[in-house]
């Protein structure tokens, strides 16, 4: 059971890698795409935003599909149609063909994202201890290689399809050829056995069957939705930020995500330690509150070396708030978490919708310093609902790990 574990382990961090590595490359592109199929900037908003959209029908169907379909088996067959809608975005040649891939790029990625962390927070459910942010540095870690191959491919002026083709010929196989040791979660009785054990202590839900209580979701809804508006200002305006507002060279503008995502990677790899010592709380609150200072870094920057400071406080901070989201709606549902990550999963991209526009409005009617304030306020709407990602480690208070009920005599796998 050990090596199934580990193996499992190991291949859901493989396919959030290459997930990462897809995703990146796709957005990174963006302008190439635009100008492969003419597409115009009045017509682009509306390609951009049916991708999400389509990812939170995927995510509503996927919670359906559940029921009845193994998320190991959604996955493995999700996440090589992503690839081939990027293969096909790259080939095409026609505006259609563009928004047929893409159609099929949004509503895979949105069983894939959903079915990827039903997956690692049922895997670390069975560990008993924090193993959801390395899943989520693998991606990170993905989305680094995938934006450095896009430079290259940029630099060398190379067609989307040549820049595509070979990551998609390594990642497809090796992710099909991982994807038979994916874990699924344990049967629904010991979900339903591990909620009765926490029934009374003011975090567990009704017992497997009773279904997602939303209003008990929607805290962990909320933060999820601002952690994406925080990432969405990152990834949409850092770049502008630099050079119209601090006055950078365009060159050093490129550097600020590219900082975040190195940043983001560490944050995630250290970040199961903190949650295992300190508890998912401390490290939730943490995270918000250096968040929250790199907003305001960035807003009050002074030079363009002092706004790469505060987008370095980015990605540390909001790097640990989206995992440790998924990973408290499987504790809050135990009973029914492939459920509650799917309909949690629909927060991401309404984030990630919001998010560019509204500190684009905001810069445009205000100030882009003052747009920075923003995020930045959201952020710290999570120390509200903090509480709302407590275990049982948590509510002893000392920081010492002491089992359930429920999880004694399932802990003798020595991971």
């Amino acid at each position: 059971m050990t090596d199934v574990l580990r193996r499992g382990r190991a291949s859901l961090a493989f396919s959030f890698f290459t997930q990462g590595a897809t995703f990146a490359l796709l957005v990174t592109r963006i302008p190439a795409i635009q100008d492969r199929y003419g597409v115009s900037d009045a017509l682009l908003p509306v390609f951009l935003a049916a991708v999400p959209v389509l990812a939170g029908v995927g995510s509503v169907t996927t919670e359906q599909l559940v029921k009845r379909v193994r998320p190991s088996r959604l996955l493995r067959w999700s996440q090589p149609v992503v690839m081939l809608a990027l293969l096909g975005v790259g080939a095409g040649g026609q505006v259609a063909a563009l928004a047929v891939a893409l159609a099929a790029f949004g509503l895979a990625v949105g069983a894939l994202d959903a079915t990827m962390n039903m997956l690692g927070v049922s895997l670390q459910r069975t560990y008993g201890r924090s193993i959801m942010l390395s899943f989520h540095a693998a991606y990170s870690l993905g989305g680094i290689l995938g934006a450095s191959l896009a430079w290259v491919g940029a630099h060398w002026h190379l067609a989307l399809w040549v820049s595509y083709l070979p990551v998609v010929a390594v990642l497809l196989p090796a992710a099909l050829v991982g994807s038979r040791f994916y874990v699924d979660g344990g049967p629904a009785s010991a979900k339903s056995t591990a909620v009765a054990t926490d029934a009374g202590d003011g975090v567990g839900a009704p017992a497997g069957g009773a279904g997602v209580v939303f209003k008990l979701l929607l805290p962990l809804c909320l933060v999820m939705t601002f952690a994406y508006i925080g990432d969405s200002t990152v990834s949409n305006w850092s770049a502008k930020y630099l050079k119209d507002v601090l006055g950078s060279s365009e060159q050093l503008s490129t550097v600020p995500y590219n900082v975040y995502m190195v940043t983001t990677l560490v944050g995630r790899a250290l970040g199961d330690f903190g949650v295992r010592r300190f508890g998912a709380v401390a490290v939730v609150r943490l995270g918000a509150l250096v968040a929250a200072a790199g907003f305001a870094v960035v807003a009050g920057a002074s030079g363009a070396w002092v706004g790469m400071a505060g987008f370095t406080l980015l990605g540390l901070g909001l790097c640990v708030l989206v995992p440790q989201t998924f990973a408290a709606a499987g504790r809050l549902f135990p009973g029914d978490s492939d459920a509650a990550i799917a309909r949690l999963n629909i927060f991401n991209y309404v984030g990630f919708l919001v998010g560019s526009p509204l500190v684009g409005a905001l810069g445009d009617a205000w100030s882009y310093r003052g747009a920075m304030l923003v995020p930045m306020v959201l952020v710290l709407v999570t120390l509200v609902y903090a509480r709302s990602f407590a275990t049982r480690t948590d509510r002893y208070g000392d920081g010492h790990e002491r089992p359930r009920t429920a999880d004694v005599g399932q802990g003798s796998n020595g991971l």
